[in-house]
């Protein structure tokens, strides 16, 4: 069994906008990846992200992106042994009829294990905190990370 999660969030702005603070870098870079975000999400491309609160370089595999609609992204798991086990994130953006937009971000593919399950609680939060820290983005143009790692 492989363990997943899924965590959403409405956001003030067409889907349009939404979407293009997610794929490109330097608006990725204004809110969520706090070292910066390199390369803009498109299918086939690998981006990297990097993060005050965990210091590297992450290599993200893109391997869908459907204009407006959704993300399939894939990157190392940590709670892996092997060099070549990653999870899978998809990030759905739904236009709501009152002009707000739904996004929807998954995650699987981590064992059952304890190693498995730390892992796949830590990037729950982790998603949870990037979806609070672009609603604020984008709504309101506040950096919510700004400080908070260092």
């Amino acid at each position: 069994m492989m363990l997943s999660f899924s965590v959403s969030g409405r956001i003030g702005q067409p889907v349009s906008e939404v979407f293009e603070a997610v794929v490109n870098p330097d608006r990725l870079s204004g809110y969520f990846t706090t070292g910066g975000a390199e390369g803009r999400i498109e299918s086939g491309a690998t981006v990297f992200w990097s993060f005050a609160d965990f210091p590297g370089r992450f290599p993200v595999t893109v391997r869908e992106v459907v204009k407006d609609r959704r993300i399939v992204l894939h990157w190392a798991s940590d709670d892996q042994t092997e060099e070549d086990s990653e999870t899978m994130v998809t990030m759905e953006f739904d236009a709501l009829d009152d002009g707000r937009t739904l996004v929807t971000i998954s995650e699987e593919g981590w064992r059952d294990t304890a190693k498995g399950s730390k892992a796949s609680y830590g990037n729950c939060e982790g998603w949870t905190q990037m979806l609070c820290c672009l609603k604020a983005f984008v709504e309101h143009g506040i950096n919510l990370r700004e400080g908070y790692y260092q």
